[in-house]
């Protein structure tokens, strides 16, 4: 059995029990505040976005993949979000068919290396690459840009010659432009990355655009002409070798046959030389009677024996030039 006068009276077991449920209402609540403390640290990042994450104000990190993340709740961390995905441009000079200005004529006009000056229309499309240091590193992003490509252009520009600018070395101008401010840029650690410089449209001061217009003229004229030479040239030349060629090659025959034919003559007199040292008669009656068949073709020839009598006839019918033959005695 319970002693009945051991047990706590009504007011003491009823104090007992409001102290436990403050208890655990105090912890219930300090874990709800908790909980809404720590979702302050929460947050998601879109595709093309960077976050800028800073403990107690400094720079810690800087995350750079997408979907939810966490860090410390404020004060201890917080975050910036930086798009760095977006492409931004900036347009510099005055625009075709706008009115001309004051501003976009100074913004425009560049000095040449010659010492001529060129209106020149340019663009600049540049993106972020380092989320930190272009939202701490620089205030005015927009205004740096725009400075530093100006002094990209005209530096570019100023060691270029007019002609150069105007027609034979604008790639060449806008990518060395495109060096420059990237240069300028990473000196500043503005966190930025060129894309692109684009001449749009380079052109000479409107008081001499005429005179320009001329000498424009006067080049293609110039091109033309040299493209219908080389043109002319490229038709003729293969025409003239291939004829050389084969007078070449036709000499290179006709020696080539002289040659052969002198050295057989040669070989022939040479040859008839040791016949007639053997047998002096008999070769030069040869050599007569073989002359005598080259020089008399068409003439017929009849041998006869010494005291042999012979009438003399009349070769009617014969193809031959006409005439009497002629009789002879060998000796």
């Amino acid at each position: 059995m319970v002693d009945e006068d051991r047990l706590p009276p009504p007011e003491k077991v009823s104090g007992q029990i409001g102290r436990r449920l403050a208890n655990w209402t105090t912890l219930i609540a300090s874990l709800g505040v908790l909980a809404a403390w720590a979702f302050f640290g929460y947050y998601e990042l879109e595709p093309g976005e960077h976050a800028v994450i800073l403990r107690m104000g400094r720079y810690a990190r800087t995350v750079t993949t997408a979907g939810p993340k966490l860090h410390l709740p404020p004060p201890l961390e917080s975050h910036e979000t930086v798009r760095v995905a977006e492409a931004q441009r900036e347009e510099f000079g005055q625009s075709q068919g706008q009115p001309e200005t004051e501003s976009a004529i100074l913004e425009g006009g560049i000095q040449t290396k010659d010492n001529n000056v060129v209106q020149v229309q340019f663009s600049v499309q540049y993106r972020i690459k380092d989320a930190f240091f272009s939202r701490y590193r620089v205030a005015q992003t927009r205004e740096t840009v725009r400075d530093a490509a100006q002094a990209a252009i005209r530096e570019v520009v100023g060691r270029t010659s007019i002609d150069g600018v105007l027609y034979e070395q604008k790639a060449v101008v806008a990518r060395e432009a495109q060096q420059v401010l990237q240069e300028i840029l990473d000196r500043y650690e503005t966190g930025l990355e060129i894309d692109e410089v684009n001449l749009e449209d380079v052109q000479p001061p409107a008081a001499v655009r005429e005179a320009f217009g001329d000498v424009i003229s006067a080049i293609q004229d110039k091109s033309r002409t040299v493209n219908e030479a080389e043109g002319y040239a490229n038709e003729i030349l293969p025409q003239a070798r291939g004829e050389a060629t084969e007078a070449r090659e036709s000499a290179q025959g006709y020696r080539d046959s002289k040659i052969a034919q002198a050295t057989g003559e040669a070989s022939r007199f040479q040859a008839l030389a040791v016949e007639y040292r053997k047998a002096p008669k008999v070769t030069r009656k040869r050599l007569y009677l073989e002359t005598m068949e080259e020089i008399l073709p068409d003439v017929e020839k009849v041998i006869i024996q010494p005291g042999t009598q012979v009438l003399p006839y009349l070769p009617i019918g014969r193809g031959g030039r006409g005439g009497r033959a002629a009789v002879g005695e060998e000796r």
